[in-house]
């Protein structure tokens, strides 16, 4: 039985690090200061190459090292996983910190709704090269859709809406983790939502803190989530779990999500005149998609630099003038 109680969620907090020597000094101490202390930090270097883990040792005995070769962010984070000690695992990559009340948030929650065995929440966005931030989705929306709950009956409509949380805000069961098949070692990108995707067919609910409880560092070079950028490691992912959610029957859930995700894609492949994969798009996903969106997208393609050109300039005006309009397509 799982009955939770504080004083029984004991949380170990799993950190991969690579390359991320003038970053972890921050990440480390944000764990540190939390207003409900972590009951384990454990910090995995994935073969670095810079001072990274000389910048964890001086954090010694209160974090505990790991140093592997390099394999990625699924390894590092499965190595985390199997060290941890106690039921329930949080997640923090290296060069991201958490709020001061991150975990006992995150911990008040769960003692609220026992039935839960994952929570996530929303974050600040740092642009990190342009000295801006944001929330990720303004605090008022993400209550309206939780409807006066602490959680989402399904996490694929959550993720629709883009209220999926971020792995910087994950806490999740050691069990489930390990039920679901921990995290892929060959999904070198969007490892973390291959993850949540394999736990939410089994586990739909998912808890939710509306309030942003960290901070993601976009654009950090070298870390261990920017290696690998090739859209093609996300179109492998959608057809693997399209298969997935037909063999367990869940594909009715999953197919909204396709949709909302696809179309996202192809916004971003706009800006980058990314002719060959918009098309890749079309073709697989077409019938997932709003019929005026396909046509539109069809006749923006028939010159894919000048309307990359405009996206970007449009994009440019709007961050210029703080203007809070969405001009992506819909």
């Amino acid at each position: 039985m799982n009955s939770q109680t504080d004083n029984q969620i004991k949380v170990s907090v799993v950190i991969p690090a690579y390359n991320v020597a003038d970053h972890i000094g921050r990440t480390i101490e944000s764990v540190l200061k939390q207003t409900r202390p972590a009951d384990e930090i454990i910090v995995i270097d994935d073969g670095s190459n810079d001072n990274t883990a000389e910048a964890i040792r001086r954090y010694e005995p209160k974090v505990k090292l790991i140093c592997q070769e390099n394999g990625g962010a699924s390894v590092a984070r499965n190595t985390g996983i199997n060290a941890a000690t106690h039921e329930w695992v949080a997640f923090l990559d290296g060069d991201d910190e958490w709020l001061d009340e991150c975990l006992e948030k995150q911990i008040g929650l769960l003692k609220q709704n026992p039935e839960l065995v994952w929570t996530a929440a929303n974050y600040i966005v740092c642009y990190c090269n342009d000295n801006r931030r944001r929330n990720w989705h303004e605090i008022e929306k993400g209550k309206q859709l939780l409807g006066g709950k602490e959680y989402f009956e399904d996490y694929f409509i959550a993720h629709t809406h883009g209220t999926n949380g971020w792995t910087g805000t994950m806490v999740i069961r050691k069990d489930v983790l390990e039920e679901c098949g921990m995290f892929r070692p060959g999904q070198l990108m969007a490892n973390d939502l291959d993850m949540w995707w394999r736990i939410a067919y089994s586990h739909p609910k998912m808890g939710y803190n509306s309030e942003p409880l960290a901070i993601y560092h976009s654009h950090v070079e070298g870390s261990i989530t920017q290696k690998h950028r090739d859209p093609k490691i996300l179109l492998d992912l959608i057809a693997r779990h399209i298969k997935l959610a037909t063999d367990c029957n869940q594909i009715d859930r999953f197919e909204p999500l396709v949709s909302s995700l696809v179309t996202l894609w192809i916004r971003g492949m706009l800006f980058k005149a990314d002719k060959k994969n918009i098309r890749y798009l079309l073709k697989n996903y077409g019938y997932l998609l709003n019929p005026s969106f396909k046509i539109l997208v069809t006749i923006l393609m028939v010159f894919p630099r000048l309307t990359a050109f405009a996206c970007r300039t449009i994009s440019k005006v709007i961050r210029t003038f703080n203007l809070r309009k969405k001009t992506i397509l819909r």
